[in-house]
């Protein structure tokens, strides 16, 4: 389980495609710190270390079909900036919000307003009965945890303040930049058991 509080960028440094999944070796200040077979956030995407060279401070995950198929990982290229999280110690503070690690739906960058010392982001991602936002509530965005500004039909805004612009990913992003989204779990959950009442009491949904 992760928390949306990015540690560090890392950066793709070779990208080796073995059939059908795509191994990806990435660099990072602390790689000489990890170790095979632990779990790691990639821009919000849960993936297993399978190997490690400490001093390179470099390791490798694999990407499977299905996981290219549903997040930008695709797209990824040597040099791409990749916000990194590990996963969250039982005995540490939670920051952020739940966030698993299972990207639901991947979203398009559809404009950048820079405002008095902060940026607005808008994103729109493909109509999904089972994805929804709402003002004020959490949203995971390339694994940074975020609030929803405003909400819309399969649309949301977030603002980022200067340090999360900084130290993630955010500052390469542009119109059209595809980003990975995880929506909150419990707002899944509720609308999941709501959907179930409702259609259980005879109510058309």
């Amino acid at each position: 389980m992760f928390t949306g509080i990015v540690e560090k960028t890392g950066k793709v440094v070779n990208v080796e495609r073995d059939r059908g999944n795509i191994n990806f070796t990435i660099e990072v200040s602390f790689g000489d710190e990890l170790k095979v077979d632990q779990s790691m956030a990639h821009d919000g995407v849960c993936l297993t270390i399978t190997d490690v060279d400490k001093a390179k401070k470099q390791y490798v995950v694999t990407a499977v079909q299905e996981t290219l198929d549903k997040t930008n990982l695709s797209e990824w290229k040597i040099g791409y900036e990749v916000n990194l999280e590990r996963s969250m110690p039982m005995e540490a503070r939670f920051d952020g919000h739940i966030v698993q690690g299972h990207v639901d739906q991947t979203a398009v960058c559809t404009g950048v307003e820079e405002t008095e010392g902060s940026w607005k982001f808008w994103f729109k991602y493909d109509p999904d009965e089972n994805n929804i936002t709402v003002e004020k509530g959490s949203i995971s965005v390339n694994g940074v945890s975020l609030t929803v500004v405003d909400s819309r039909p399969n649309e949301f805004s977030v603002a980022i303040i200067p340090f999360t612009y900084d130290v993630t990913n955010f500052h390469n992003f542009k119109n059209g930049t595809v980003v990975n989204i995880e929506f909150d779990i419990f707002g899944k959950y509720v609308d999941k058991l709501l959907k179930q009442y409702l259609k259980d009491a005879g109510y058309k949904i």
